[in-house]
């Protein structure tokens, strides 16, 4: 075994899922799903439409609840906690990037931003601060004051990214986050989150797009029918 491999098994395991399954009525959406993703990893999960991709992310997210198994994440058994707890989770450990943004549309980028740190407690100013510093790492601090209807779709998923770091999370949920984008904005959005993944953020990538998979995440997860279906390394592609 090389020291590569003996530090990823020494990582800590930030996602555990034991046996997950799903059902919406007849519907078996997740058949059986157990997985690990450890600190620093950035996993790619890809698959057909309708195999079960949204609904492995929204369990993680604690949005949606298994029908049986244990979904484990940053230590908690999100089982164990109630609908306040789990909204509690999701704002302490869990940041969020959608493909369609998910921005409010009257409030300026910045306050877009700040907003996520004032819902877990922090002040104005507390808020406003941390903010601003994301801005400046993302190259967006110019576009503070913009509201999202007058920016461009990448600057829009640069402020839901700055969003989503703002509480400093242990998992980083991205679904299918350059679904809405054009190819240039694509592109940058792949770049900022390889230098997230880069700098120690641990990934969760849903996605159609076979180029994302390659260019950000150093495991893919083959996701089919409701079961994994295969695993394997990435080598990055540039």
């Amino acid at each position: 075994m090389t020291s590569d491999d003996e530090h990823d098994r020494t990582r800590q395991v930030v996602v555990r899922l034991d046996d997950v399954r799903k059902e919406y009525g007849d519907t078996t959406a997740l058949d059986g799903v157990s997985l690990e993703i450890r600190a620093g990893e950035a996993v790619a999960v890809m698959g057909p439409s309708g195999c079960g991709k949204s609904t492995l992310l929204n369990i993680i997210a604690g949005l949606d609840r298994p029908t049986s198994g244990t979904v484990t994440v940053h230590g908690d058994d999100l089982g164990q906690l109630t609908e306040t707890g789990l909204a509690l989770f999701r704002r302490r450990r869990i940041g969020m990037v959608f493909q369609f943004f998910n921005l409010l549309d009257d409030l300026p980028a910045l306050d877009n931003v700040a907003l996520a740190a004032q819902l877990t407690g922090a002040s104005s100013a507390q808020a406003r601060r941390r903010a601003l510093e994301l801005f400046d790492e993302l190259g967006i601090a110019d576009r503070r004051n913009v509201y999202p209807a007058a920016l461009s779709g990448g600057e829009r998923q640069r402020v839901a990214v700055a969003r989503a770091l703002m509480n400093r999370p242990a998992l980083l949920l991205a679904d299918e986050p350059t679904g809405a984008l054009d190819s240039h904005s694509g592109e940058q959005v792949m770049d900022l989150l390889l230098d997230l993944n880069q700098i120690g953020q641990t990934l969760l990538l849903v996605t159609h797009d076979e180029r994302l998979a390659t260019r950000c995440a150093s495991r893919l997860v083959e996701v089919t029918d409701g079961r994994v279906a295969g695993e394997h390394t990435l080598e990055r592609t540039p």
